[in-house]
Order: C-alpha cells, then sequence, then structure tokens
C-alpha cells in the first residue's frame, strides 16, 4: 500500500487518505520508495564518475554496500537479477585491460544491460572525430559510456558534452574503480574499513591518487612512500590533505619505504611502468630499487597485514613469496572489480534497494 506524505507540513495521513484540497504538496511513496528513504539511499542516478574528489562518504559507502548486496545476492544465492534489462553501454578502450573489460563486459550482462566494447580500431576518440562529437553521437546510442583513456581531460570532454553518465575506467590522473575494489576487499577481509592504515609502496600514479580522494572519506588512513621524482602530483596531494583533515584521518608521505610500512595493515604496490612510460623503464627500475614488496618489508607492518596489488604484476615490484602467500589478497580484489563496477553502473542508472544487511564500514 502506498505511503502518503505530505511534504508541504512535513505530516502523514493514515495510509490511503487523500486530501489534496486541504494539502495540495502530496508526494505518494511507494514500497522501494520507502525503502530508499529509511535506509538513507541517495540517489546517484544521472551521475558521473569521474573521481571519488565528487563523492560524499555515504555515496561511496552506497556503492559499497550495493557490490555486497550484489554479490551475495547473484553469486550468493545465485538469483537471477536483471535491472538493466533494455539498457547499453558503451566500452571505450584507448588502453587495453583484461580486468576492466571483462568485469564490466560481464557485470553488465549479468544485470540485463548489453555491453559494447570500442577498441581504438573502432573509435579514434579525438582523432577521426572531435571528442566533443564523439559523445554527442554515443550518447544517442547507449545509456551509459565507460572510458578507459590516457588523459583525464577526454573524460571530463565526454562528461561535458554527452549526455549520459560517464564512467572513468582509467585515466592518468585516476582509477576510481580499482579503488572500489580494494575497499570492498578489504572490508570483507576485516570487517570495517575506519581505522585502518594503508602503506603504499610505489610511484605516485592515478592508483594511489584515487586512494588519496576515497581513503579519508572512509576512515582510512594513508602512508605513502615514493622515490624522489616520482611523488603524488601536487594538486591532488593538496585535495587529499584537505580531506584527511576534514574528515580527522592521518596522510604521511616519505620516500622511505620500511618508514610507511611501519604499523600498517595493508601494503599496496602497482606496476612501476604504466602503459606510455615504457621510454622511462631503465630510469624507472634504478629509481625504484628498495621498493620491492617482501617479507622483510612486512616486518615492521602490523600482525595481521595482507597484501593488495591491481595487477597486472611484475616480479620486480612484490615477490613470489607474498604474492602467492596466505597474506595475498590479489585473487578477491581482482574479483571484486566486477561487483563494484556492477555497483556504479547500477547506481548511474537505476535506483536499487539492498536487500542484505549494510556492512559496518
Amino acid at each position: 500500500m502506498a505511503l502518503l506524505r505530505f511534504a508541504a507540513r512535513g505530516k502523514e495521513l493514515v495510509p490511503g487518505v487523500f486530501r489534496q484540497s486541504v494539502f495540495p504538496a502530496v508526494q505518494v511513496l511507494g514500497q522501494k520508495s520507502w525503502e530508499r528513504h529509511m535506509s538513507g539511499h541517495v540517489s546517484m542516478v544521472g551521475r558521473n564518475f569521474l573521481t571519488l574528489k565528487d563523492f560524499s562518504p555515504s555515496e561511496i559507502q552506497q556503492i559499497l554496500w550495493t557490490a555486497a548486496d550484489l554479490k551475495a545476492r547473484i553469486k550468493g544465492t545465485g538469483e537471477l537479477y536483471t535491472p538493466l534489462v533494455g539498457k547499453s553501454a558503451g566500452l571505450i578502450f584507448q588502453k587495453r585491460s583484461t580486468r576492466t573489460r571483462l568485469s564490466t563486459e560481464t557485470g553488465v550482462g549479468l544485470l540485463g544491460g548489453q555491453p559494447c566494447f570500442l577498441s581504438p580500431d573502432d573509435i579514434h576518440l579525438g582523432v577521426n572525430e572531435t571528442v566533443k562529437d564523439s559523445a554527442k553521437v554515443l550518447s544517442g546510442f547507449v545509456d551509459l559510456i565507460l572510458a578507459r583513456v590516457y588523459g583525464h581531460e577526454d573524460l571530463e570532454s565526454l562528461a561535458t558534452e554527452g549526455s549520459v553518465p560517464i564512467v572513468n575506467g582509467l585515466s592518468e590522473l585516476y582509477h576510481p574503480l580499482q579503488i572500489l575494489a580494494d575497499m570492498q576487499t578489504l572490508q570483507d577481509h576485516f570487517g570495517n574499513l575506519r581505522g585502518l592504515t594503508v602503506a603504499w609502496v610505489g610511484d605516485g600514479n592515478n592508483i594511489i591518487h584515487s586512494f588519496m580522494m576515497g581513503a579519508p572519506k572512509l576512515g582510512v588512513n594513508l602512508k605513502i612512500a615514493t622515490p624522489k621524482g616520482y611523488e603524488t602530483y601536487p594538486n591532488v596531494t593538496k585535495d587529499a590533505e584537505e580531506l584527511a583533515k576534514q574528515y580527522g584521518t592521518q596522510m604521511y608521505h616519505t620516500n622511505d619505504p620500511r618508514d610507511a610500512c611501519e604499523g600498517a595493515n595493508v601494503l599496496v604496490t602497482d606496476t612501476w611502468i604504466s602503459m606510455g612510460q615504457e621510454e622511462e623503464k631503465l630510469d624507472r627500475l634504478k629509481a625504484f630499487q628498495g621498493y620491492q614488496v617482501t617479507h622483510k618489508l612486512g616486518e615492521v607492518a602490523a600482525k595481521d597485514w595482507v597484501f593488495l596489488h591491481c595487477l597486472p604484476r611484475k616480479q620486480e615490484e612484490v615477490d613470489d613469496a607474498v604474492f602467492y602467500s596466505d597474506r595475498s589478497l590479489v585473487w578477491p580484489e581482482a574479483e571484486n572489480r566486477k561487483w563494484t563496477v556492477m555497483a556504479v553502473i547500477l547506481s548511474l542508472l537505476k535506483d536499487h534497494v539492498c536487500t542484505t544487511p549494510k556492512p559496518d564500514f
């Protein structure tokens, strides 16, 4: 039965009683709307997902809850849940990827939607056609665009010129989808996120940039070790330090990996040489000497420390003893890329109501 809520005066009548002549501003709330209201649900339908900087703590938690809900229902119980029937997603990939492509294609399909993959051979973004024109054309074909690009400005142009939600599948500045998967993995492992300390050992790249935008909002401390000359971008660092101050978390920068790992619950690294940096390989390998994650480095971490890596991994970044150990969470981390991208896409296209209990973040 619908509940009649009178927004003008904040009063409720007996369900089923309607007096528009007395209270003209009436909002009829169906069962799902009432459930969303009671759970504190915030609609993100129609939003762009370019960086976690744009999302509040409650919104990030809601996305993570949605990911956990989908995982429990679809994987855990085998529920057939297809809210995206009739919806399609265009997937622009300037850079190749195993995890981003497979997680998105299979995830959209599981939810009943149709993914449409566009490689550089299919669409030369900004070459044969301007980004502006591509955004307008694709907006007429699909309901959402996920783009994995080199320049972050291409994502911003798509968002400005397009009329459908844009999802950042990776740019040189941010990779927010990866951080959602990391946070879901840590939530599953530790039971909560608040108070954890994450140590970053590696390049000041898009992964740590996204950690810096999301971790403070979830109560997670960051200790960041990068070689001299490979620090995080100054503008990102400034924004992140303001977020840490706002949310009462710690953020610490150093050039000493052992210093960063001291007392940390999570050790994280990534590739030292990203796509497009191949010419810098020799210089980078020299600069990152001493940054390999090993059990020796883990000796100064918390007793319960675990390891994350977004993959693909090179042995100079982390040795086999850690990578294949019980401390390594890289396989569930990779799988959670699927549930988190599903949660993001679903949240931007539909108001999803979780049926599983909200995790204690």
